[in-house]
């Protein structure tokens, strides 16, 4: 299934761009986040197990389990802290 995804912050700094198209067979936003890893690189580095990263699907916030469906909008960012 086609899904768009974006990046925020520092993520979007280190993989050098904001959106990508994507085609993935990820049936939940945390295998997708597996299959952006094994790109390796930067996607590795930013997105890899262990680091702190926020999903949000279709604009709202959401665990690694929710659902994909096709045209899904998937955004990954490092978590927000105020002061």
């Amino acid at each position: 299934m086609r899904v768009t995804v974006r990046y925020f912050a520092s993520i979007r700094e280190a993989v050098g761009q904001g959106a990508e198209a994507f085609e993935t067979q990820a049936a939940t936003a945390g295998a997708l986040r597996d299959e952006l890893i094994a790109r390796g690189g930067a996607y590795a580095a930013t997105l890899a197990r262990g680091k702190s990263v926020r999903i949000a699907l279709d604009q709202t916030m959401a665990q690694e389990s929710a659902e994909l469906r096709e045209g899904s909008e998937v955004a990954f960012f490092p978590p927000v802290t105020g002061g």
